[in-house]
């Protein structure tokens, strides 16, 4: 008895939808984060969260990426300012200011601008890579601030000219800004290191750039009460997403990748309300709604062509790179 294979079609969509588990992972964890960063407001400094967290990271990577980072030190010293500002966009400047960002801001405001993260990478490569902008994708950029702005208003713009907008906000969307730029510059500073050795010397020099911020600021020791904030931070955050997020780059691509990011506000506002009792109102709604609406606008991503598949180079990339 024979049976009739899948076609081609079929083929492409089932893989898709396997490959896009790693990089949803991704997003479950920068969810879970975000309440992270907002809890660790009340019991530990930014500096001191910032600096444990990528010296754990650190220290967890050495003894696997060690041996093979010391025998590529000759091409570290021909990218360490790459690398080192690299690590300075990404690591401290995003995660300091995402920190300093929850003592005035909610988890759910939090949630919504990290999710404007694929649209300003798409603004900043048309400025710095190149990249032609589409009337869609500017289209998509003014829907998605007219949610900003109502979401961070609570639902009344116009309490912007009064101090309506928070401190936190715009930290925030500063932090956005710097993630967003190291994404960008991450591609344009093509590196012959492998994705691992780059994120372990990036995470290296970001701890010696967090070793002033942590001794000049508030040190808070570390505590019953923060060591598990402390340890999601470290270990989920900042070793397993980037792992997820690389397999579903491989796998999917960047574009495709990046709009699963839009599910983060979605998850992180019921995360806050069971985790953290924050309410939920309509200016939530109405404002995230805008923005996701204005983000996936921007990054809309033609469906694949009938008979497309996977290419092999990239399905074997993730799994044959050393490290």
């Amino acid at each position: 008895m024979s049976s009739n294979p899948p076609s081609p079609t079929t083929g492409a969509a089932s893989i898709m939808t396997s490959a896009a588990i790693a990089p949803l992972c991704t997003v479950l964890i920068w969810s879970g984060n975000t309440i992270v960063t907002k809890a660790a407001s009340g019991v530990i400094s930014p500096g001191s969260i910032s600096f444990y967290r990528w010296l754990l990271a650190f220290v967890v990577l050495l003894p696997f990426l060690g041996r093979a980072a010391w025998r590529n030190r000759a091409l570290v010293k021909q990218y360490w300012l790459k690398l080192a500002t690299l690590g300075a966009l990404g690591m401290v400047i995003y995660q300091s200011l995402a920190y300093e960002a929850a003592k005035t801001t909610s988890a759910v405001n939090m949630g919504v601008m990290l999710a404007l993260m694929p649209l300003l990478s798409t603004l900043l490569a048309s400025a710095l890579a190149g990249e032609r902008l589409t009337a869609t994708s500017l289209a998509g950029g003014a829907i998605s601030l007219i949610g900003l702005i109502y979401l961070t208003s609570q639902g009344h713009p116009a309490t912007l000219l009064n101090g309506g907008f928070h401190v936190g906000d715009g930290l925030m969307i500063i932090a956005v800004l710097s993630n967003s730029l190291y994404g960008v510059m991450l591609k344009r500073w093509a590196t012959p290191l492998s994705m691992w050795q780059q994120l372990f010397w990036q995470i290296g020099f970001s701890t010696i750039l967090l070793i002033p911020v942590f001794l000049l600021g508030d040190i808070s020791p570390i505590t019953s009460a923060n060591l598990p904030l402390i340890l999601y931070a470290a270990i989920p955050t900042s070793l397993v997403a980037p792992l997820c997020w690389m397999i579903g780059i491989q796998k999917l691509g960047a574009a495709r990748t990046s709009l699963l990011i839009n599910l983060l506000p979605v998850i992180v506002a019921i995360l806050a309300w069971a985790i953290l009792r924050e309410e939920l109102h309509a200016y939530h709604a109405i404002g995230g709604a805008l923005a996701l609406i204005g983000v996936g606008l921007g990054l809309r991503q033609a469906k694949i062509a009938k008979g497309e598949t996977v290419p092999r180079a990239d399905q074997a990339a993730w799994e044959t790179e050393e490290v």
